[in-house]
């Protein structure tokens, strides 16, 4: 039997564990054992915007009113039907909130594979691919955690940092982020914050609660931060960016609101304030534009190979993992748990915001 923890669709609160039969394995497929997978605001991002970005569509129920919610992490193969996936080797990737998944590898490298079941092929490509972790420079058995945790997350913080360059920060001199103790959040101050002393340097501030204020302050990401009910205390003479993780529409329309002219670029990315998600419409200054990562993605790929666009990740990764894995107190503690219960209890504090920003779940089915 395999454990699969849903979510409704229609209501990110009402959650359940569905039980199945383990499906034959068919000629062509692999059998994954889903071992640990985080847990982090991003994947509320995902349920969020599950049907309008497609999130629900990797991992079908078989039940519309119910969808598998995709994390990040490890699993192994257990049983395969394909000539260059082995059972005994470990990938990391997409998963399913389940202990297992069935894949079709498709294009085996030495590297990776990407699933090429028949329901993935029309979705963005950077989420169907699996690291072979023997293959994966950056990989430590010891930092699977931090792996799990924040790769996906930098990886978008990266590229916004890169789209904001390439733009020339649309002409401002500030970035304003919401959510600023999230971690792609931070990680995209981190990627702004190494251009300090340059001439192309941006003033880097920060919006985010009374809780979170001294975490954040801790991080050294930031020029400037404000608590949310002093947004009206932004320089309004200053061309501003605006790097929008929380989702929230009145706060939105605050900071629009301050602006108005001197917001040079509104740009949304998440949705971690699930309660007070809604549109752009009506603002003063520019409207809202997603950014959404693949996107990014297939545009560097095409600039840079995948070989560039790969050494230029790793290189931001490995200076963005060292204050995260040395600082004093470290900028993650790793919070494990397994079971139904521990994942049911992890998915609620996110959902309802009321984790440690310095927490990060790694967790098991």
């Amino acid at each position: 039997m395999s454990s699969h923890f849903q979510i409704a669709r229609k209501d990110l609160r009402q959650t359940r564990v569905a039980t199945t039969a383990a499906a034959r394995l068919l000629p062509g497929q692999v059998r994954l054992h889903v071992d640990a997978f985080s847990l982090t605001s991003n994947n509320i991002t995902y349920g969020a915007f599950g049907d309008a970005m497609h999130y629900w569509d990797f991992f079908p129920t078989g039940d519309g009113d119910w969808g598998s919610l995709p994390v990040w992490g490890f699993a192994d193969v257990v049983e395969s039907q394909v000539e260059g996936v082995a059972a005994g080797e470990r990938f990391y990737g997409y998963y399913p909130m389940s202990d297992e998944l069935v894949v079709q590898p498709a294009r085996i490298g030495l590297a990776s594979f990407d699933d090429g079941s028949e329901h993935r092929r029309s979705l963005p490509a950077v989420y169907n691919q699996y690291t072979r972790c023997s293959a994966d420079r950056a990989y430590r058995a010891d930092a699977e955690a931090q792996i799990a945790i924040y790769r996906p997350l930098f990886i978008t913080s990266f590229l916004i940092d890169d789209f904001l360059d390439e733009t020339g920060f649309f002409g401002a001199r500030s970035v304003v982020l919401s959510s600023a103790s999230s971690k792609t959040a931070y990680g995209t101050a981190f990627c702004l914050s190494q251009r300090r002393g340059r001439p192309n340097a941006v003033k880097v501030i920060g919006l985010t609660s009374p809780a979170n204020l001294a975490f954040t302050q801790s991080l050294g990401c930031y020029d400037e931060l404000h608590v949310y009910d002093e947004i009206e205390k932004l320089d309004a003479q200053t061309a501003t960016v605006f790097v929008d993780f929380a989702g929230d529409a009145a706060l939105r329309a605050r900071l629009h609101e301050q602006l108005r002219e001197t917001l040079a670029y509104s740009c949304s990315v998440g949705g971690t304030h699930v309660d007070a998600l809604g549109s752009g419409k009506g603002l003063p200054g520019p409207k809202p534009v997603l950014f959404f990562a693949p996107d990014r993605i297939k545009k560097r790929l095409a600039d840079w190979t995948p070989t560039g666009l790969q050494r230029r990740i790793a290189e931001s990764w490995l200076a963005f993992m060292q204050p995260v894995m040395q600082a004093q107190p470290p900028w993650l503690r790793v919070m494990r748990g397994q079971g139904p219960a521990a994942v049911e209890a992890a998915y609620r504090r996110l959902l309802d915001g009321t984790m440690d920003p310095r927490e990060g779940y790694f967790l098991s089915l």
